[in-house]
Parts: structure tokens; C-alpha cells; sequence
């Protein structure tokens, strides 16, 4: 039976890949994007199951009016994708106010700002999906982007609680957490005015390997939409995916050593409550 996705960020990367998947067998879809005439072709070949639609995630009363259409357009929407954003690459002195402002406008209150629009409608339809798009960063950080992981970890904790608000009316999550992936993000990144005073530091050793090219990526992209695609047909999907095996590790190595520091404090955190 075929489904209806909504897909912020369906211009590059991981959304138009879905994009394209997902019309490819058949369902429809919503495809949100910032700039006009990308996702022509697409339209021209799908006809009316491909509804594409402008929208600036820094915009809130935009996404509003796009998730009312969308939904009144389609009559229901089966998953919803929060897929756009990008990354703020450098140290955190090294960042503009400007930038800084932008960054958290875009991947974290845009995000957000779409889930909150997305669920009066998903419960008057009697439950529905939403993947949110975050990272390993999530859930470890990088040096040199500081306000990336400020964006991706607010994101999984606002999603971690909002998906128990909302359980009871059938409406379920999924974060998917890619690794390093093969797409346009590091292309897209944004990146702050390079201080000397850090070339010597992790965050410098960072800036060199992605500008020389071995900053590793492993992960593939086609492979890891496939990866999400299955995750929200299941019956019952993780509330968290990681995906890739830099992902995998990197955050299984995070989540071992937060839990040793945590263990060593134990005696510290019992000390602290009423006698």
C-alpha cells in the first residue's frame, strides 16, 4: 500500500535521493525546498504524486502555512521527513553572531517549528510518523563544529520527549543518525573566519583533513536512505538509527566512556541528596 512523505530539504542529498526512491515505487510525496525549478524534471515525470513547495526552515509562520497545505492537499501524510539543514564549520570564537543565529534558526528551531505544525494534524488523522534527520553528531562531537552539536543534540532531546507526549495518539519517531556520508554537506558547509591561534589545536587538525580531502567518509547515501525508508515502514522502527559503521562505533565509543565517567561519580551523586 503506498504511502504519502513529507520532505524538508529535497533539493540535494539525502532528500532528493529519498525523494527520487520513494516516487520511484510509487508513493507520493510533498518535497519542500528553498530554491525554484530544482525538482522540474521530477515533477514533469510524477505528475501529481510529487507536489513540490518553497520553504525557508528559518521561516516559522512559512512552515506552518506549507505542513497546512500539505496536509490539506494530500488528505494525509503518512511520514513526515525533517531533513534540511547544514553545517557550521569552525571553532566557536571563530563563528559570527550572524552565523551562529542562522545556524540554530535553521537546524534547530526549524526542525522544531515543523514537528510542532506537524502534529495537530497527525493526531486528527489517528497517528502517523516522523523521521528526524540528526547525526552522529547527535550524540558525539567533532572539534570545529561546536554549533552543529549544539543543533543535533538539542534536536534528539526535544524529539526524545515530545515522541512520549505524543505516543498515546499513535504518533512515533524516528532520529536517524548518519555517519559521514557521501553527499553535497561538506560543500554546503558554512564556515567561520580561520584564527591562527587554532592550527595547532584538534580543532585545526580537523579543519586540514577536511580541506585535504581524508577526513574519512564510509557512508554510502543511496544505502543509507534505503536504511531509513525500511526503518519507517516497520511496524515498530528504533526510536534512534544509527547509520554506518563510523556512526555505529563513534557513538557506541561516546555512549562507554559517558557511562564509565557516570559510574565513577556514583558516590558524588548519592552525596548530594537528602540525608
Amino acid at each position: 500500500m503506498s504511502k504519502t512523505w513529507l520532505i524538508t530539504g529535497a533539493s540535494s542529498g539525502l532528500g532528493r535521493l529519498m525523494t527520487e526512491r520513494l516516487l520511484a515505487r510509487g508513493d507520493r510525496v510533498v518535497a519542500t525546498l528553498r530554491r525554484d525549478g530544482v525538482l522540474d524534471a521530477l515533477q514533469q515525470a510524477h505528475g501529481e504524486r510529487l507536489l513540490v513547495m518553497k520553504l525557508d526552515l528559518t521561516d516559522v509562520a512559512g512552515i506552518r502555512e506549507v505542513v497546512h497545505q500539505s496536509f490539506e492537499r494530500m488528505g494525509r501524510i503518512d511520514v513526515v521527513v525533517s531533513n534540511a539543514g547544514y553545517g557550521l564549520f569552525g571553532a566557536a570564537e571563530e563563528l559570527s553572531d550572524e552565523q551562529i543565529d542562522h545556524q540554530i534558526a535553521t537546524n534547530l528551531t526549524g526542525s522544531i517549528q515543523l514537528i510542532r505544525a506537524a502534529l495537530p494534524h497527525l493526531r486528527a488523522q489517528g497517528g502517523g510518523r516522523i523521521v528526524q534527520v540528526s547525526s552522529e553528531g547527535g550524540q558525539k562531537a567533532y572539534p570545529n563544529f561546536s554549533l552543529y552539536h549544539a543543533t543535533k543534540w538539542g534536536i534528539e532531546g526535544f524529539v526524545e520527549a515530545t515522541a512520549q507526549d505524543v505516543a498515546p495518539f499513535g504518533i512515533d519517531f524516528i532520529i536517524a543518525e548518519p555517519g559521514p556520508t557521501a553527499t553535497e554537506f561538506a560543500a554546503g558547509l558554512v564556515r567561520g573566519a580561520p584564527m591562527s591561534v587554532y592550527d595547532a589545536t584538534p580543532a585545526g587538525e580537523v579543519r586540514r583533513a577536511v580541506a585535504d580531502g581524508s577526513f574519512e567518509i564510509k557512508g554510502d547515501a543511496a544505502r543509507t536512505v534505503e536504511a531509513m525508508i525500511a526503518a519507517a515502514d516497520a511496524a515498530k522502527p528504533p526510536l534512534r538509527l544509527a547509520l554506518g559503521s563510523t556512526a555505529y562505533s563513534g557513538i557506541k565509543q561516546a555512549l562507554a566512556e559517558r557511562l564509565h565517567m557516570l559510574e565513577a561519580q556514583r558516590d558524588v551523586a548519592f552525596s548530594a541528596d537528602v540525608d
